[in-house]
């Protein structure tokens, strides 16, 4: 049923039940108009029956008309315009308004232990990304211009440029984390340094020798962890005079002798297990595993457990290279923005929630998600789970690449949608990983518009959502 035909209905509805004046509530529930109405005795019973949409009335609490789930929304939304002149389709800021709230209700479900702990380790990374995409981008020019056999100089100038930062990566890491969990910073440095420093291939530990780098940013997390521990320790049972001498010696040795003796290889097992594990998964499961991954991604957001995966792709960035993880989680951007775009057209009539589109669009695509997440397909509802559906299948695309031997991967965490391609890297050269890229970006572009476009809304929502207002609503972009 057309919105004329709703205006129709509520028009036909109105005086049967004893004009605006009578009227005191308006709800609806699946199938029934529910109007609290303040004489019913007006209600002409035998009219409003006889109506060719009505399927019959209910006495109870509310004065119910059945007039189906198909129907009812449309109807009940047309009958509060013609009591309230004024009245409008939901605007953009009642959507950012619900959105903020679902982001609070995920706060407060957020605060657990484990998801503390998760946040306040991508604490000690979340620092790092703009050198990793500093680095990066240089990396990626310096290889463009060797593929190009351009400024050879050059090319061995930007080698020192773009890889110093990440052989001092454990240093970083071990000074972030003695700094989130409440130690002296560049304690965690010193301690964090040993697993860097090539004297290391001299130590014999479990009967092999270590390897300058083992365990990387596992194994700097974890030496400065306990490099932590040990120097709350030391200071809670020293006396004043000796803290300044005794405390940093016993941390520094500790904590350096565990990284070597245990935490060094027990961290460089556990790394070169995700490093495998992510090549096997993508090996033999790209298709399958790039569609749950990029399906689940903005759920995983929702819940705050994405944070588990920084130190996962900086794991695969050190010793990889790359992590081709973030290409496939990057296509639930891509979904999210075909989305926009269906809800855009289907709501041609919500000029506010098509002004928030606007201003957010161009974010979208440069992998600022949150605008469209909170302002629009979140709150929206069903939305959000289309966008998911454009999400798994542009992960779908680049993983079933992946598997067929075309595995792309991004040189740094942090960037996605358009902003990600300098990043890219893959075995077919800068070229053959923007077009494996590219392409899963307009399978997540095509399928999120699709899903949602058709089945983004139902009926009722769209009744609901999509009115035309008898006013200009305010515009207010969404954060």
């Amino acid at each position: 049923m057309s919105d004329e035909k709703h205006r129709a209905v509520a028009e036909a509805i109105l005086p049967l039940v004893g004009g605006a004046a009578n009227i005191r509530s308006v709800a609806h529930c699946m199938t029934r108009l529910r109007l609290g109405l303040a004489d019913r005795s007006l209600v002409d019973r035998e009219a409003l029956g006889a109506l060719p949409a009505v399927l019959g009335t209910v006495e109870d609490d509310t004065y119910q008309i059945v007039l189906g789930p198909g129907a009812v929304a449309g109807v009940t939304a047309q009958l509060r315009r013609l009591l309230d002149p004024g009245a409008t389709a939901p605007t953009a800021e009642d959507l950012a308004g619900r959105g903020a709230r679902i982001r609070a209700q995920a706060r407060v479900r957020n605060a657990t232990p484990v998801k503390r702990m998760l946040r306040r380790i991508a604490n000690v990374f979340v620092p790092l990304i703009p050198a990793l995409i500093g680095c990066g981008i240089v990396a990626a020019l310096g290889g463009t211009l060797a593929n190009l056999g351009r400024a050879p100089a050059l090319v061995i100038a930007l080698g020192p440029v773009s890889s110093g930062f990440m052989s001092l990566l454990a240093v970083f890491v071990g000074y972030n984390t003695a700094q989130e969990f409440g130690g002296t910073p560049v304690l965690g440095g010193v301690v964090a340094a040993v697993i860097g420093y090539a004297g290391v291939a001299k130590v014999e530990a479990f009967g092999h020798h270590l390897t300058p780098g083992q365990g990387g940013v596992v194994g700097a997390l974890l030496a400065a962890l306990l490099a932590v521990q040990v120097e709350r320790w030391t200071r809670r049972i020293l006396p004043a005079a000796l803290d300044v001498l005794v405390t940093p010696t016993v941390t520094v040795l500790v904590g350096g002798l565990a990284a070597l003796f245990g935490l060094m290889f027990v961290a460089g097992e556990v790394s070169t297990a995700i490093g495998h594990a992510t090549s096997w998964l993508l090996a033999h499961g790209g298709l399958l595993a790039g569609m749950v991954l990029g399906g689940l991604f903005l759920p995983l957001v929702m819940l705050g457990l994405h944070q588990a995966l920084i130190p996962i792709h900086t794991t695969l960035i050190q010793q990889q290279g790359s992590t081709v993880l973030l290409p496939i989680l990057a296509m639930a951007g891509a979904g999210q923005v075909g989305c926009a775009a269906a809800v855009y057209l289907r709501l041609r009539h919500n000029a506010s929630v098509r002004a928030t589109i606007r201003s957010a669009l161009p974010a979208g695509l440069l992998g600022v998600g949150e605008p469209l997440v909170y302002g629009v397909t979140l709150p929206l509802g069903r939305p959000f789970v289309t966008a998911c559906v454009g999400g798994a299948a542009g992960g779908a695309f680049v993983g079933a690449a992946g598997q067929l031997g075309s595995a792309v991967g991004s040189t740094a965490v942090g960037p996605s949608g358009w902003a990600l391609f300098p990043l890219l890297a893959g075995p077919h050269g800068m070229a053959g990983s923007a077009a494996v890229y590219g392409g899963g970006l307009l399978t997540g572009y095509a399928v999120g518009f699709l899903a949602t476009y058709f089945f983004g809304f139902t009926r009722e929502s769209l009744a609901e959502y999509n009115a035309a207002p008898a006013q200009s609503a305010p515009v207010v972009a969404a954060e």
